[in-house]
């Protein structure tokens, strides 16, 4: 499975998603502000976490440890990340609500998926620094190069370069990060200088 050859759910693999389950049942459940608690569930569900995790509920995942994610990582709700294979996330990246991170998939052909039970998983890699927007479906042995942004709604079939701004189903490079990205925000609206005095300092809060 991990390989990327075709596979077949067993009695030992439906047991480690079992046990997953469990630990996602107990993390959904939190009170919202039980932030130690969330933190000590995803150290013993995900391979790896970096500092300043903080994964939104409810959460989904398939197995949990072939997840790992770096530092300062935000997921927001309803994540859901099937790690039949890898899912790698670098630091500092942003993952907007109601997205999913999918590394597996099934045989084309009828009689293999259904009488064999064909499966495979590729793993999905994502650089340090990347936006995803809201409702992102991420497909399975993907790439996203570090400082980019996949915008709301977009179906990310193949590799996407680095410091640009994609969209779309599927999704399409539409331009390069640049100059006008800092000094506007959104559209025509100009960053305040304060944002631009913060870049120096450390006063910014992290959950």
């Amino acid at each position: 499975m991990i390989h990327g050859e075709l596979y077949h759910q067993d009695e030992e693999l439906f047991e480690l998603n079992m046990q997953a389950r469990d630990k996602l049942y107990e993390y959904n459940h939190l009170k919202y502000r039980d932030l130690d608690k969330r933190k000590e569930i995803l150290d013993r569900l995900f391979g790896d976490v970096g500092e300043n995790a903080f994964v939104e509920l409810p959460l989904q995942v398939d197995y949990g440890f072939n997840i790992h994610i770096g530092d300062n990582f935000f997921g927001n709700n309803n994540l859901t990340l099937a790690d039949a294979a890898q899912v790698s996330i670098g630091d500092n990246v942003l993952i907007g609500p109601y997205t999913g991170i999918y590394t597996g998939g099934h045989s084309i052909d009828p009689e293999l998926r259904t009488k064999a039970g064909a499966e495979y998983a590729f793993p999905v890699t994502i650089g340090d620094n990347v936006w995803i927007g809201a409702n992102v479906t991420i497909t399975p042995g993907t790439k996203i190069g570090k400082n980019s942004v996949i915008g709301a709604g977009s179906v990310v079939t193949k590799d996407v370069p680095e410091n640009v701004v994609a969209y779309g189903n599927p999704a399409k490079v539409a331009r390069q990060i640049n100059d006008k990205d800092r000094e506007f925000y959104f559209k025509d609206r100009k960053t305040p200088q304060r944002f631009f005095d913060q870049l120096a300092s450390d006063e910014v809060f992290h959950r």
